[in-house]
């Protein structure tokens, strides 16, 4: 059992009516873990209600599901969140190069919009997959969520350059030894290119220095920001899977208010948390 923290202060400033959260997993009853994935985060499951006070606290008014690796191939799960989130919700679904079209079709209709690469232990399709899910992808009008370790990114930008669909790198680029020179310049190279976007999400998941500052992340972060603030997107990754203990659970409002301030100003956070994403998720500007 774990005691997840779902309230709390309200956040200073206020997130922007619109805001989205474009990092997220849910998991709702009745759905298992499939073999290869990492097991279901510790009870009680983090479902819609628990994500709900989430978005009260925080100011989350939509919301982008990613599938879980727990339940790996099987977008089950995914499309009963989306069922029960109703249309403030848009999926990231696990394909294939053989998923039928009739698949994609219903994945679509439920209100998929993109497609997951997870390069790393306990990812369902890996970077073997990565031009046949993009060519899927590209047909369907879906982005790319892709995830790797970050250190081989120089290695990997070439095919980067050469991807069909709108894509994003996860959090924060997975620099797991770290993000250099080199690094930031191919960062900025493949967002110039047109097709990629960038995740300040999990800066715990691969920060050498830790919290609460997150300083070696906050480096990279900032430069990118200062770059291109009309191709970041952002995501609470919540419900944090790596935390395994109460004690070890982070506070959203924290995570939030330190990632948000390595943008500029209120311009960009307008720009990250509702413009960019309505336009990579497709979701109806507010009114």
């Amino acid at each position: 059992m774990i005691t997840r923290k779902l309230d709390g202060a309200a956040l200073v400033p206020a997130l922007p009516k619109g805001t989205i959260d474009t990092q997220m997993h849910m998991y709702l009853a009745g759905f298992p873990a499939r073999e290869g994935g990492p097991g279901l985060p510790p009870a009680p499951l983090p479902d819609a209600g628990a994500y709900r006070r989430v978005m009260r606290w925080l100011g989350i008014d939509r919301v982008v599901i990613t599938q879980g690796n727990a339940h790996q191939n099987d977008n089950g799960n995914l499309l009963a969140c989306l069922r029960e989130m109703g249309d403030v919700a848009r999926g990231v679904a696990v394909i294939s190069g053989a998923t039928p079209e009739a698949e994609l079709a219903r994945l679509d209709q439920a209100g998929v919009v993109g497609a997951r690469i997870m390069d790393l232990p306990g990812g369902a399709q890996g970077l073997s997959a990565l031009e046949a899910v993009d060519a899927r992808a590209a047909e369907m009008g879906w982005m790319l969520a892709v995830q790797f370790d970050g250190n081989r990114l120089l290695d990997l930008e070439p095919r980067l350059k050469m991807l069909k669909s709108r894509w994003v790198l996860d959090h924060h680029g997975k620099f797991f030894a770290g993000a250099g020179a080199d690094e930031t310049s191919a960062l900025k190279r493949l967002i110039d290119g047109g097709r990629m976007w960038y995740k300040f999400a999990g800066a715990y998941e691969s920060s050498r220095r830790g919290g609460p500052d997150f300083a070696d992340v906050a480096v990279y972060a900032r430069e990118i920001a200062a770059h291109a603030p009309e191709r970041i997107v952002w995501g609470t990754n919540w419900p944090h899977n790596a935390a395994r203990t109460t004690d070890a659970y982070p506070c959203d409002k924290a995570l939030c208010e330190t990632a948000l301030g390595w943008l500029p100003d209120l311009a960009a956070r307008q720009r990250v948390l509702v413009d960019n994403p309505q336009e990579l998720y497709g979701f109806a500007p507010i009114g």
